[in-house]
């Protein structure tokens, strides 16, 4: 197999698992919104606000691909090509899972929050926690580019 083409495997499930990721965590916390605005219509930007937390993992793929977009280049070593595809995968499935649990904590929070119950700021604290993990591959990706060979 080509090494270009693990590199781009790499890019590929770093970006498109980050992006679907989001689009199922987004969608869980906004289908809680629909039922949410029936008992309390009032609540709208607080119920956004919840809602579009998830869609920050699909913007770390984003910057993922542009901190190893440098090494996509014919020619490019195995060791390197091994190394983004490791990076991609580990990336991906981070901001995978991290988006749709998010989305899930935030929809329980919208949920309450449609019931009358002032829980705004500690459902963004819970929320705030699995969002870590996928902060934390993004940087594991910029320490795995700064470690490869130029």
């Amino acid at each position: 197999m080509e090494p270009i083409l693990l590199a781009y495997i790499g890019v590929a499930c770093m970006t498109g698992m980050s992006f679907i990721g989001s689009a199922y965590g987004v969608t869980i916390s906004g289908n809680a919104v629909v039922g949410a605005m029936k008992k309390n219509p009032n609540a709208l930007g607080t119920y956004i606000a919840l809602s579009a937390l998830p869609s920050s993992q699909g913007l770390y793929g984003f910057v993922g691909y542009f901190m190893i977009q440098g090494f996509l280049v014919e020619g490019i070593p195995m060791l390197t090509a091994s190394a983004i595809l490791g990076a991609g995968l580990m990336m991906g499935f981070a901001c995978l899972f991290s988006a749709i649990r998010q989305g899930q904590v935030c929809a329980n929070g919208i949920s309450a929050v449609g019931g009358g119950h002032n829980v705004f700021v500690p459902t963004m604290v819970m929320a705030v926690f699995p969002e870590l993990y996928a902060i934390l591959s993004l940087l594991v990706v910029i320490l795995i580019g700064n470690a490869l060979p130029a």
